[in-house]
């Protein structure tokens, strides 16, 4: 299957601690030279668990996801550290090259910041640290790199979370999410995510009748989520303790039956600890209210008003199943001329580790031990990645950690300086020696 890129960028050829800068370079070129779109990372994940296999990796498989993953020390470790990063991209043909800069040499391809320079960096520093090191210190460390984060279904997470469930295998004492960060920065948390479509339809009517285009639901659907943004952001200067909903989509046709359809859709950045449930109520109960003429008491009633019990039409318990990041779920609402569909979908909460914890300690002390002069730093985001998935099921120390500017993912320009790869790789291999300890 790999065949290709395999000849192309051979793996190293010696055991343990055989990972230096060149080899790390290669791996981390040929891994970008492999397109890894959402659903299409089997090649990917082949080629970068045969790397780690050649590496010194005890263990190195593609698992019944498709994830690439590679595991040294023991099964049975007193510690088991989960490196979690994600071999898929997002689309866009940005040809592989490294190019010399006053600032380094720097490697150019779609993938080398989001996220496969973390996914590198991870697969370098573990075998660096290498299987003698980490079954003399009883200690598992497992490199994943999962499919399917950019396509929002988190496949290759969920299954890696459900894997290390502590019962069929232990829950992890730690693990690492990769993202770009920049080499000298550990990201703590991240903002969740609902995705809500709205769709009313109605009859068709002529543009000069008495009743108001369908399209009018958009705007108000619209106008209530900003509504409602402005009551919940009172006093909340923080972005990642903001409610943040943005507009994807919006679009109208008329369908055989001679109905006219609007659909919006809105991509919803959460805060921490926001009640899911209770929001998704009061959208119902507005929903509900409009679809069935009660405009006028709806629009007097302020939003903070509109709670689970104050909303008798068609509350949440009425929705297919309730609000949760394994399944879509919908209300469907009949009304007279306008009918009203709720749908909600990919629903991750938000997460966030504290400051003081064994993994930053590793870090805090791994980056003084590489650089001296240098300083640790923590970010909070307002995306959100796999530490969703994870950190609410495992309750373990998790921090995102990877080389590279986010600020160019998903762009026509992404690349990755690779004297940052290489720094992030020895600062990471010096946290995982300090972790064991």
């Amino acid at each position: 299957m790999c065949r290709r890129w395999c000849a192309r960028f051979p793996p190293p050829t010696q055991g343990d601690e055989s990972m230096e800068r060149t080899q790390a370079i290669e791996l981390l070129r040929g891994l970008v030279a492999i397109p890894s779109l959402s659903h299409q990372e089997a090649e990917a994940s082949a080629w970068l668990a045969q790397q780690m296999a050649a590496s010194g990796y005890d263990r190195a498989f593609v698992d019944a996801a498709g994830n690439a993953v590679g595991e040294t020390g023991p099964i049975d470790a007193v510690q088991t550290v989960v490196l979690l990063g994600h071999i898929d991209t997002v689309p866009g043909n940005i040809p592989v090259r490294i190019e010399s800069t006053p600032a380094g040499d720097v490697l150019y391809g779609r993938g080398s910041v989001d996220a496969k320079g973390p996914l590198a960096t991870f697969a370098a520093a573990v075998a660096r640290v290498g299987g003698a090191w980490a079954h003399a210190h009883n200690i598992r460390f497992v490199v994943v790199g999962a499919v399917e984060e950019e396509a929002a279904s988190s496949k290759g997470a969920r299954f890696i979370r459900d894997r290390f469930d502590g019962v069929r295998e232990p829950l992890p004492t730690a693990c690492i999410i990769g993202e770009p960060s920049h080499w000298t920065r550990v990201t703590l948390g991240y903002k969740g995510r609902l995705l809500v479509e709205m769709e009313a339809s109605q009859p068709m009517a002529h543009t000069a009748g008495p009743d108001a285009g369908v399209a009018v639901v958009a705007v108000e659907f619209w106008n209530w989520l900003s509504d409602y943004a402005a009551a919940f952001n009172a006093g909340r200067d923080k972005a990642f303790e903001q409610f943040q909903p943005s507009l994807r989509r919006l679009a109208t046709f008329t369908d055989e039956e001679m109905h006219d359809h609007v659909v919006a859709s809105s991509g919803i950045r959460l805060p921490l600890d926001f009640d899911v449930d209770r929001f998704a109520a009061e959208l119902c109960a507005w929903a509900s209210q409009r679809a069935l003429g009660r405009e006028a008491e709806m629009s007097q009633s302020p939003i903070s008003n509109l709670t689970i019990s104050q909303s008798p039409i068609l509350p949440i318990s009425n929705l297919q199943s309730p609000i949760s990041p394994e399944h879509p779920t919908e209300l469907a609402i009949p009304g007279s001329p306008t009918s009203i569909t709720l749908r909600f979908s990919s629903y991750e909460p938000a997460w966030r580790s504290e400051r003081s914890n064994p993994l930053v300690r590793s870090f805090l002390q791994g980056l003084k031990e590489v650089t001296p002069t240098e300083k640790l730093g923590f970010v909070l985001k307002t995306g959100t990645s796999d530490m969703n998935v994870v950190g609410p099921a495992w309750r373990c120390p998790v921090v995102a950690y990877g080389p590279g500017d986010s600020s160019l993912d998903h762009t026509p320009h992404e690349h990755l300086p690779l004297d940052d790869f290489w720094r992030a790789v020895l600062v990471l291999e010096q946290a995982l020696r300090n972790l064991a300890s």
